[in-house]
């Protein structure tokens, strides 16, 4: 199967599976805060969004998916396409305190120009700015909940336009959704503009 990314920084037979709130208190809080995280493992990709395939070697990577702080960015365009932020938001709350400490955001990869979206998905990870009330004056001073977020990208199952008609003859392979996408080309000789 071999080493995938920065999966190489665990240990033989360690697997990174946080829980949300892990991902919040444990890392993006300590990165916001200017604090050490033992162990320093999510690497920090900076200001530019990523296209998914480029994450391989650069994020984290585990169980099919890929960590990496980021710098809150108001254009997700890439190279070859975008992140499209949905309409879903999740808080997170601390297990212990009930409090609110994060929220979790969620986007699609967007293919080209026209926005073709994919099976790509991101969640963002946002530290919520009064998570820090209970801290000192000289800690607030350091916390800058705006600046970071802690991003996990994974594939989702499936393919993104797939019908729910299946023929006779299906062999159940699915395709991509940039697979469809291209087929769904083809189709442009058949159709006839008007002069």
């Amino acid at each position: 199967m071999g080493d995938h990314g920065c999966s190489g920084n665990l240990p033989p037979g360690f697997i990174f599976s946080p829980s949300d709130e892990e991902l919040i208190l444990h890392f993006l809080d300590r990165k916001a805060s200017l604090l050490p995280c033992h162990p320093d493992i999510i690497p920090d990709l900076g200001f530019y969004p990523q296209d998914p395939w480029q994450l391989e070697g650069r994020a984290l990577w585990s169980e099919n998916q890929w960590y990496y702080f980021s710098r809150v960015m108001e254009n997700q365009a890439t190279g070859n396409g975008f992140w499209k932020p949905l309409d879903i938001e999740e808080p997170i709350f601390s297990s212990s305190t009930g409090k609110k400490v994060g929220l979790k955001k969620y986007l699609v990869y967007c293919i080209g120009p026209e926005g073709v979206e994919t099976n790509w998905m991101m969640q963002e990870y946002h530290l919520c700015s009064s998570k820090s009330s209970g801290k000192s004056y000289k800690r607030k001073q350091k916390l800058d909940c705006s600046k970071w977020i802690l991003c996990r990208v994974y594939q989702r199952e499936g393919s993104c336009s797939k019908s729910s008609n299946h023929s006779d003859d299906d062999d159940g392979t699915e395709l991509s959704c940039l697979d469809e996408m291209f087929l769904s080309m083809d189709d442009l000789d058949d159709i006839s503009f008007p002069n």
